[in-house]
C-alpha cells in the first residue's frame, strides 16, 4: 500500500491532524540532520582535511543520496521501524500517541544538542515510539518483540563490529603504509578521509532516513484510520522530502556534536579518521542491507574509539566516552518515559 503525492496534498490541505502529524515528522527529519549527521563529518573537520563549511554541504548532499539511493534498492530499515510497536485499535488515540512521541523526541534532541552530546535520535525515536505504545495499549501489548529484538541486535552489532572494524582497518592502513614516507601519504588520506566523510554521510542518510520514514507512513496510515496495514511501499516523493528535510537539518550545522566527537574523544591522524570512517560506513551498510536498525551516532564513535584504542588504550579520552555512553543508556528509558507521559497527556488533552 502507498500513497500519491497528490492524495497527500489534498489531504493536507483538508485535514489538520495530517499537517500537525506531518509538521512533528518533519521537526524530527530536520533535527536528525542537524544532530546526528554531523557525526559523519567529524574526523574530517578535526583533521582540517575540510573546511567545516564544505564537509556540512558534502553531508547535506550525500544525506540526500543515502535516503534516496538506499530506500529504492532496500527499504528493510523502514519496515522494522513501522512494524516495531503496535498503534492498532483507536485510530485517533494512536495518531495523538504518535504525535506526542514525535513531540518528546525533538525535545530529548534537542536538549542533548545544546549541551553538545552526541545523543542517538534513532535511539530516541525507538524509545519515544514504544513508550508511546505502551501508553497508548496500557503495557507491555504494544511492543513487538520480534521486531523490537532488532534493536538488541543492532546495539552489540555496532558496538563490537564498529569497535573491532575500526582497530582491524587502522592496523592494516599502518602496516601497508609502514615503510612509505609519510609526508607523500598526507595528500592520498586528506582525499580518502573526504571520500570516507562522504561514504558516512551517505550511510546515515540509508539507515536515518528509512526510519523516519516509516514512521512518516504510519502517521498517513493512522489519520486515514488504517490503523492495520501490515505492508506499504514508500514514495519516491517521501524520499524526496525526506531527504531534503535532512539535508537542510545538516546544511544548519553542528558544530558543537564535530567538537565532542572529532576533536574532544580522541586526536586523530588524517589516516586514522579515514580507518574510522571506513570502518562505520561499512558496519552501517551492513546493518541496512540486514534490515537491522543501529545508530549512526553510537557506531561512529565506537569506530573512532577503536581507532584511538589500536594506537594505545590512553589516547581515548575516556572522560568523554563515559558522559557519552551514560548518555545512550539513559536515552532509552528517559525517552520511552516522556513518550510514554506525553501520550498520556496528549490522549487526555485531545
Amino acid at each position: 500500500m502507498t500513497i500519491s503525492l497528490a492524495e497527500f496534498l489534498s489531504q493536507l490541505v483538508s485535514s489538520p491532524v495530517l499537517a500537525i502529524t506531518v509538521a512533528l515528522t518533519l521537526g524530527v527529519v530536520l533535527v536528525n540532520g542537524w544532530t546526528d549527521a554531523p557525526n559523519a563529518i567529524a574526523t574530517c573537520v578535526s583533521t582540517k582535511a575540510i573546511s567545516p563549511k564544505a564537509a556540512i554541504l558534502m553531508a547535506a548532499v550525500f544525506n540526500f543520496l543515502g535516503v534516496l539511493v538506499m530506500t529504492m534498492v532496500n527499504a528493510s530499515v523502514a519496515a522494522t521501524i513501522y512494524k516495531m510497536v503496535d498503534f492498532g485499535g483507536n485510530s485517533g488515540d494512536a495518531l495523538v500517541a504518535l504525535c506526542a512521541a514525535l513531540f518528546a523526541i525533538v525535545t530529548w534532541a534537542t536538549a542533548a544538542w545544546w549541551f553538545g552530546i552526541p545523543t542517538s535520535e534513532s535511539h530516541a525515536l525507538i524509545a519515544g515510539i514504544s513508550g508511546a505504545a505502551i501508553a497508548l495499549h496500557g503495557g507491555l501489548g504494544g511492543i513487538n518483540g520480534s521486531e523490537w529484538v532488532k534493536v538488541v541486535y543492532g546495539l552489540g552489532m555496532s558496538t563490537v563490529l564498529g569497535f573491532g572494524l575500526g582497530w582491524i582497518t587502522v592496523k592494516t592502513v599502518e602496516r601497508i603504509c609502514r615503510n612509505m614516507d609519510r609526508r607523500k601519504t598526507q595528500t592520498f588520506f586528506k582525499g580518502s578521509q573526504i571520500a570516507g566523510g562522504a561514504a558516512m554521510a551517505f550511510m546515515h542518510g540509508a539507515q536515518d532516513g528509512q526510519k523516519f520514514m516509516g514512521v512518516f507512513m504510519l502517521g498517513i496510515f493512522l489519520v486515514n484510520g488504517q490503523a492495520d496495514v501490515n505492508n506499504f511501499q514508500i514514495p519516491i516523493w517521501l524520499m524526496v522530502l525526506c531527504s531534503a528535510v535532512m539535508a537542510l537539518g545538516t546544511s544548519i550545522g553542528g558544530y558543537r556534536i564535530i567538537k565532542a566527537v572529532g576533536m574532544d574523544m580522541v586526536k586523530l591522524e588524517k589516516y586514522q579518521g579515514f580507518s574510522a570512517d571506513l570502518a562505520g560506513a561499512g558496519c552501517l551498510l551492513l546493518s541496512s542491507v540486514t534490515g537491522i536498525p543501529v545508530s549512526t551516532t553510537h557506531t561512529k564513535t565506537v569506530a573512532i574509539m577503536g581507532v584511538g584504542a589500536a594506537r594505545r588504550i590512553s589516547s581515548v579520552n575516556w572522560g568523554v566516552v563515559k558522559e557519552m555512553v551514560l548518555t545512550w543508556v539513559l536515552t532509552f528509558p528517559e525517552c520511552g518515559l516522556i513518550g510514554f507521559l506525553m501520550a498520556k497527556l496528549f490522549m487526555w488533552l485531545f
